[in-house]
């Protein structure tokens, strides 16, 4: 599921409200153990972009 959720989000990344779906889906998708490494994948992939997007979901769904 890991490199699935990549991969998704590397095709929505051009729509932030897509792309926070998505990235919702992912984080309730993925491995307990696979979730910080989604979250440091994400943050050096689109932080640059969305990086308040993503610290919102990972406060929100998980507790990393």
């Amino acid at each position: 599921m890991f490199e699935l959720s990549k991969h998704i989000l590397q095709k929505v990344s051009f729509d932030k409200m897509l792309f926070r779906k998505e990235l919702t889906k992912a984080v309730s998708w993925v491995k307990n153990d696979e979730k910080l490494l989604l979250k440091v994948w994400c943050l050096s992939t689109f932080g640059h972009q969305y990086r308040d997007v993503i610290r919102e979901v990972f406060r929100t769904v998980t507790k990393i």
